[in-house]
């Protein structure tokens, strides 16, 4: 496998083959914790592995450099799966200093106990001299927690750009042309849904920012380098922070009998009447992750639910806490299902869309027991209301 990024710029990280789960984001593609090597007079290690993969961070730094020739390490970001290893590399490194900004400083030490550490603190714009080669600091706060920054290579144009571009994707090539585009733009998606999503406002704040940068290759923390097809996904973030709608209608459901999912099926037919992309989903067999990334750039949203001793089914619960939390803007909807004798399950799933801003497309759709055919029918003009909504992206 090639390690090297640029002259005297190595990867040093580690690929997770096997990971699946990322704090309840299902990762099926595994991921990568990507550390990078800068050597010149001075050496310096941008950012750090999860805290069992801290020997393999420590061969690879050997593979090119004793480790006590390391002067610099960077931390751009206190979270666990970039920042659990550096207990082990700051006593490996006994000549390393830690370059953190001040908010970083105050995290690690809540997670660590950093009394032996060497730290300097690095302000937003700040330089560092390696020798022939400059590091450049530049804060992105909640891009995406409040300490994230990001670090520039100046003299190679390369930004070491932390979660920001990333993918969870465990790949044995680590560029982007190597690597097969149509995966790597899907991890992309899903990792932006799953993972950036409620921080729209900061990711412009940072993308414009970052625009004055001239940028030959994009280093993130997770998945590949960007060196050829920075264009694409810089365009997807664009579209992707303001939840661009696309021509689609997503509806989620979740039964018990079967009478919600007759629901939901008329409410796909009548959405199928229209020429828009209709996405009909069962919770119960359909992962958090992949709904949020549907969600994400659809135009008009659906939520079904039985009811289950007195509210909602637990499922959909789940699901639309989840959805709750990541804030996808600009959405259309509306609430539906089947109940025995206590309508709550679906009043419960409407308060959650109302909390989600979704503009109502029709008041609930409430059906006691069985659907009739009136209620079938009643749910094919709602499935056309959606479609409506999502002819107009």
């Amino acid at each position: 496998m090639d390690t090297k990024v640029a002259d005297n710029v190595f990867w040093v990280g580690f690929i997770d083959w096997a990971v699946r789960d990322f704090h309840g984001y299902k990762t099926s593609r595994g991921s990568t914790y990507n550390a990078y090597l800068v050597m010149d007079e001075k050496t310096a290690l941008i950012d750090a592995v999860k805290a069992p993969y801290a020997a393999p961070l420590l061969e690879q730094i050997q593979a090119h450099v004793p480790l006590e020739k390391v002067d610099y390490v960077v931390c751009n970001h206190a979270e666990p799966d970039h920042s659990g290893a550096l207990p082990d590399v700051m006593r490996a490194c006994p000549n390393a200093t830690l370059l953190c900004n001040a908010k970083c400083k105050d995290a690690l030490a809540r997670h660590y106990d950093t009394r032996d550490w060497k730290f300097q603190v690095v302000k937003d714009g700040e330089t560092l001299s390696l020798g022939r080669r400059t590091l450049q600091f530049l804060d992105t706060p909640m891009v995406h927690w409040p300490e994230s920054m990001v670090t520039y290579l100046v003299e190679d144009a390369i930004l070491f750009s932390m979660d920001a571009f990333g993918q969870h994707y465990a790949s044995g090539f680590r560029f982007d042309d190597e690597s097969d585009m149509c995966e790597v733009m899907q991890e992309a998606k899903t990792y932006y849904a799953n993972i950036v999503l409620p921080y729209g406002r900061p990711v412009a704040t940072a993308l414009k920012r970052l625009g004055g940068l001239t940028l030959k290759m994009v280093a993130p923390s997770h998945g590949v380098i960007w060196r050829s097809h920075f264009d694409k996904i810089l365009a997807a973030y664009q579209d992707w922070m303001v939840c661009k709608p696309a021509r689609k209608v997503v509806i989620a459901y979740c039964t018990m009998w079967g009478s919600t999912r007759l629901m939901a099926e008329a409410v796909a037919e009548g959405a199928r009447t229209l020429p828009v992309e209709v996405k009909l989903l069962n919770v119960d067999v359909t992962h958090d992750t992949q709904i949020i990334t549907e969600v994400m750039d659809c135009a008009a949203f659906a939520a079904g639910t039985a009811t289950l001793n007195m509210g909602i089914m637990p499922r959909m619960a789940a699901t639309l806490t989840y959805l709750r939390g990541l804030k996808p803007l600009g959405k259309a909807g509306f609430a539906f299902g089947s109940y025995g004798w206590a309508a709550k399950g679906v009043d419960e799933a409407a308060c959650f869309l109302a909390t989600m801003q979704m503009a109502p497309v029709c008041e609930p759709l409430i059906c006691r027991y069985a659907p009739d055919a009136e209620t079938l029918e009643a749910c094919r003009a709602a499935g056309r209301a959606l479609a409506e909504v999502a002819q107009r992206a």
